[in-house]
């Protein structure tokens, strides 16, 4: 589509950052010298290539290089540990890595990720053993023809934790992709007239869907390329660019509705139209405040996931109404079906398992044919979310991927984390659980079992995972029980929501400094 909107409409900005923008013309070009270097470094089509870096302009160059050159886009979590991603990497056998010079200590050594054969450096003085990014695309020779790439060719390899504890990687398709992107249009009414602002980490698959969208259009994307979120910096975004949609998670909208009086009305976003809420549930008297905020905007609640995509969707004119749902199906979408353990469909009123029909849900998991046909009944697709549909068609989440934590946006699950506290040499047991967070929605909680005449403190629990989890996977609070005080089924699994009932902490101490 780059190459699309290059010959009808070269000069017209099709991306930006702080430091640069691309016209389409050279955004075209600049993805065809990087996808030719690469091919040129030996990789062939359908080879799996890594991307780790903040948000920055590079990463829109990378995926429309990788699609022209056949190659598949693994995106990488930069808030992932060096030990997690060279687990990704070994997993999907990635030929090729492209990393910011500035996360490149993350970046395992040769020896840990032997099938990475070609490593591509952006920013600073290039290391040993690496290439030079710019310097690549500068000096690479357009072929006069490129690998052929068909609708069901996989475009990207995009890796979510599952409950296993161990990340799995859903496969995408270019058909896939491009159905979302209409899909996504037709629904919430983009044009080539808008202008987006994407805030959400690039490597996620909210800003790459998004993206995605405004590419098909030939619109404009923004990219908020700080490493961290600056609220005042956002909604000086939002004011110089006119920017006229963004999607955004409870905890942004909180520090944004948290800046001075005066910064705000400095800053007054009158041109956003549409406001997207995700991630994580918002209360009503927080979409109240975003509304008094964005004057002009309407306000949307998205549920959706890496593997199935967009799935429902609750519209402005349900935002109090129907406060707490998800909203209903998607545009194109089939209709929701609720299942219990057997597979067969639940009455309305009663909790199932959520199963998805859409046209661009995810083809299966890479090399777990297994997990696919659990994914799958049918034509229906489940992540392994519970879910209510009430009277009117809208549907209720009831349990978020079988304890599922949410804090600031970032899904945690808890068997990882218990899968690395086990670790410890004086830990028993443990069952991680999620609890209220007033700025994160929640905070990730450790009830540890330590065994017999053992000493062990909660710093020394803390540097523990340290080292091996994610920052924001690490327990912010522990609570140290006997086994017995661990609500169990019959089988002799801890109930982790009877547990969340039993844990009590004041709410000054489940405030994340």
């Amino acid at each position: 589509m780059v190459a699309h909107h290059a010959r009808l409409r070269p000069q017209q900005i099709g991306a930006a950052d702080s430091r640069r923008q691309l016209t389409y013309l050279n955004w075209s070009q600049r993805a065809s010298g990087l996808a030719s270097a690469l091919l040129a470094q030996g990789l062939q089509p359908g080879e799996r290539v890594a991307i780790l870096a903040y948000n920055r302009i590079e990463w829109l160059e990378i995926y429309v290089a990788l699609a022209r050159a056949g190659l598949v886009a693994l995106p990488l979590n930069f808030r992932l540990v060096s030990s997690e991603i060279a687990y990704i990497l070994k997993d999907a056998q990635v030929s090729a890595l492209v990393c910011a010079h500035s996360l490149q200590d993350k970046a395992p050594a040769p020896d840990q990720s032997p099938d990475v054969r070609v490593r591509v450096q952006m920013d600073g003085d290039t290391s040993q053993g690496w290439l030079d990014y710019e310097s690549l695309i500068q000096h690479a020779s357009t072929p006069d023809t490129w690998p052929e790439v068909h609708a069901k060719s996989i475009c990207a390899l995009m890796y979510t934790s599952g409950t296993t504890g161990k990340p799995k990687g859903a496969v995408r398709s270019h058909e896939a992709s491009t159905l979302m992107a209409y899909a996504t249009a037709m629904e919430m009414g983009f044009t080539c007239n808008d202008k987006a602002l994407l805030v959400m980490p690039l490597c996620h698959a909210n800003s790459l869907y998004f993206a995605n969208t405004f590419i098909h259009l030939a619109a404009c994307i923004v990219i908020d390329d700080n490493a961290s979120f600056d609220p005042q910096h956002l909604l000086m975004l939002l004011s110089k660019h006119k920017i006229t949609f963004t999607s955004l998670v409870p905890t942004h909208y909180i520090l944004l509705l948290a800046l001075p009086e005066d910064v705000k009305q400095q800053f007054a976003p009158s041109s956003v139209a549409r406001l997207l809420v995700s991630s994580a549930p918002a209360n009503a008297s927080l979409k109240n405040a975003i509304l008094g905020l964005f004057p002009n905007g309407q306000l949307y609640e998205l549920y959706g996931s890496t593997e199935a995509g967009w799935v429902t969707l609750l519209r402005p004119e349900d935002q109090l109404t129907k406060l707490g749902s998800v909203g209903r199906e998607w545009a194109g979408s089939g209709a929701i079906k609720l299942l219990d353990a057997q597979r067969h469909e639940v009455p309305d009123g009663e909790t199932g398992e959520l199963f998805s029909c859409t046209s661009y849900a995810f083809e299966g998991y890479w090399g777990a044919p297994e997990k696919t046909a659990e994914a799958f009944a049918h034509e229906w697709c489940s992540v392994g979310d519970m879910a209510m549909r009430d009277a009117d068609g809208y549907i209720w989440l009831k349990d978020r991927k079988s304890n599922m934590i949410i804090s600031g946006g970032e899904n945690i699950y808890p068997s990882e984390v218990e899968a690395v506290l086990c670790t410890h040499a004086a830990v028993q047991e443990t069952a991680v659980i999620g609890m209220p967070d007033e700025k994160w929605g929640e905070t990730v909680v450790a009830v540890v079992v330590l065994k017999s005449s053992v000493d062990c403190s909660t710093d020394d629990l803390k540097h523990w995972c340290k080292s091996r989890l994610a920052g924001y996977k690490q327990p912010r609070h522990y609570v140290f029980k006997h086994t017995e005080d661990l609500p169990r089924t019959a089988t002799g699994k801890v109930m982790h929501r009877r547990l969340r009932e039993a844990i009590e902490l004041p709410m000054q101490e489940m405030s994340m400094t």
